[in-house]
């Protein structure tokens, strides 16, 4: 009967032996097998001056060692059945064992890191909230041939709707300001000849725009009432022609300058008032 050894560091002696090879930084396709053999039988040494119960697996892997060792010290070339010559390396087997120990450890950590996360979580199961809800689940029973047509049905309405999106694109306007038109309005004009006169449809950006049509008109007025514009139209619903006047590049006057023109002309109106009264 074998029993598992677990020491403060190694559960086993491949645990031991896989922690000397890599603080050794030696690869295990590679192991410098006298010098891990030494560390080896040192270490369990140790463990037995220290009065640890140490398993027959560690002496078990001791002897391998030390049979490896000296197998390192014969020649290792031997002939195969056709006559040929074939290196045989003594390491091979245990090689293979620490191989596959390190991977079932890795995947032991894995598992272990896993555990501990889920004991830290808690879970709560699914209840029925029918009776609070007044809503029992509904449940749709359909066979398969009945649930494909449905299914197919939905691909189609899709298959439309996506067609319907395609050609039906909403791009949104570029809203524009009545500054900003009547400054492209002082350009164009600019660039004309002195007295030239322009179609209104010419100063329209946008000629399918109701909103861009609107803001030009409104600003054809506004730099009329500021005497920057002039314009004409010779019949009813007949084109407008536009003109430039020479204000055209003269700042708007501020609304708050004729304040002062009002209070003066009430100043000679008060004086003439109280000369009546004084009479």
């Amino acid at each position: 009967m074998s029993y598992r050894v677990r020491t403060n560091l190694f559960e086993g002696p491949f645990d031991l032996l896989v922690y000397l090879i890599e603080h050794a930084r030696m690869s295990i396709y590679d192991i410098r097998i006298s010098e891990i053999t030494a560390q080896y039988i040192k270490y369990v040494e140790q463990m037995r001056e220290a009065d640890v119960n140490l398993a027959s697996e560690f002496m078990v892997l001791a002897a391998q060692l030390l049979e490896i060792k000296s197998k390192m010290l014969l020649p290792r070339t031997v002939i195969d059945e056709e006559g040929e010559t074939v290196y045989e390396d003594p390491r091979t087997e245990l090689v293979a064992k620490l191989a596959e120990y390190k991977k079932y450890k890795a995947a032991s950590e894995m598992l272990e890191e896993r555990r501990e996360i889920a004991a830290a979580s808690l879970e709560k199961p699914q209840e029925d909230l029918a009776e609070f809800t007044g809503e029992p689940d509904e449940y749709l029973i359909l066979d398969a041939d009945k649930f494909k047509l449905a299914f197919e049905d939905f691909l189609q309405r899709k298959k439309r709707l996506d067609e319907i999106r395609a050609h039906h694109i909403r791009t949104e306007k570029q809203r524009i300001t009545t500054e900003a038109r009547i400054a492209g309005i002082r350009n164009f004009f600019s660039e004309l000849p002195e007295g030239q006169r322009a179609n209104f449809n010419e100063l329209v950006q946008n000629k399918e725009s109701k909103y861009d049509i609107s803001v030009t008109f409104s600003s054809v007025l506004e730099m009329m009432k500021e005497r920057q514009l002039d314009a004409e139209q010779k019949k009813l619903f007949g084109d407008i022609e536009v003109y430039a006047t020479e204000h055209l590049m003269d700042d708007p006057a501020p609304a708050e300058a004729e304040e002062p023109a009002l209070a003066d002309a009430e100043e000679p109106a008060q004086e003439q008032e109280v000369a009546k009264n004084g009479e």
